[in-house]
């Protein structure tokens, strides 16, 4: 199956004070303004293309509870939503080598997927029955500064909502809760996210919620970044790597497309997707909050069941409790 796309001393001499204080200054914009600017134009590696690298300890938000980080829904033309409008269409980040949440249909090569149901619904509230959405692909280290750039409306890309991201951007009430798994090949000797993990290599998309999950685990594993999930598949396939952690909803895709896979469990969080946008942007993020409680409503006949019973059902099973109630900041 083939696979979609110690430092130095040195003594120095004590400055002046005010002369200290503005090269300390310089150094710091220097020192940024680099690291910004690669972290957004970073374009996707090849597939297989694996680099390991050590993850950074992550800086945490103030305390806050994901689940009620949203404001409540209202239907207000604000700057952002006039925007939108003034435009003509909704610019949308996505993941379109997500199989079953968004991908690229062969026959009319149009994105189709749950998250993309949700884009065309949030795009339809805004615009119309005859809305248009841009859809623009991007791996998942380029989500919080092409938000922060507006470079996007909105990212539906089986998100985490997250205090560490909260503090950086926005997020709608959740519209979806999974968990991460291990997929490996049949017939590996990793059961289960235990001691076996010692020195092996596990593959994570750069960016990700796994990383933290992984680096804070102490089971020993070797984490290995790609540029998406898609790329951890064919490392997998190629024996680059011996097992991918991800989201229980993106490895179900993986093993639909590659069925000499298998997911080992149990899930070891609890994930929390929600629709991110501009930290700026509140009357967006509240008229997305207002599209999602229309899309929850109605039971098994409500949008978010109908486009779940479409494109998840058939390998995630049957979800009888529908969809995740929503709670809000305020």
């Amino acid at each position: 199956m083939t696979a979609r796309s110690g430092p130095e001393r040195r003594e120095r001499r004590p400055l002046g004070g005010r002369l200290a204080l503005w090269l300390v200054l310089l150094a710091t914009v220097l020192a940024a303004a680099p690291a910004a600017a690669v972290t957004a134009g970073a374009s996707a590696r090849a597939p297989g293309s694996a680099v390991r690298t050590t993850a950074a300890a992550p800086v945490r938000a103030p305390s806050c509870d994901p689940r009620r980080a949203s404001p409540r829904p209202a239907r207000v033309d604000g700057e952002a939503v006039r925007r939108i409008k003034e435009r003509g269409h909704l610019v949308a980040g996505v993941d379109l080598n997500s199989y079953l949440w968004a991908s690229l249909d062969q026959d009319a090569q149009e994105p189709s997927g749950f998250d993309i149901d949700l884009v065309r619904a949030i795009a339809r509230d805004i615009l119309g029955p005859k809305a248009v959405v841009r859809f623009i692909g991007m791996p998942p280290a380029q989500r919080v500064p092409r938000l922060q750039n507006r470079q996007v409306d909105v990212i539906v890309r089986t998100m985490s909502i997250t205090c560490e991201r909260l503090a950086d951007i926005a997020f709608s009430s959740v519209y979806f809760e999974t968990g991460h798994l291990l997929l490996v090949p049949q017939g590996s000797g990793i059961t289960g996210f235990d001691a076996r993990l010692r020195g092996r290599r596990v593959c994570l998309s750069k960016g990700s919620s796994a990383a933290d999950l992984l680096a804070s685990s102490g089971k020993g594993a070797v984490a290995v970044e790609t540029s998406s999930h898609l790329d951890c598949l064919v490392a997998l396939q190629q024996g680059a790597v011996d097992a991918v952690l991800t989201h229980e909803t993106l490895a179900a895709g993986l093993v639909a497309q590659d069925p000499t896979l298998r997911l080992v469990g149990p899930r070891l969080d609890t994930s929390l997707y929600g629709v991110a946008m501009n930290k700026d942007d509140t009357d967006l993020v509240r008229r997305v909050n207002a599209v999602l409680a229309d899309y929850r409503a109605g039971g098994a006949a409500s949008p978010w069941m109908v486009s779940y019973d479409r494109w998840l059902a058939p390998t995630l099973g049957a979800h009888p409790q529908g969809p995740p109630a929503a709670a809000y900041a305020d």
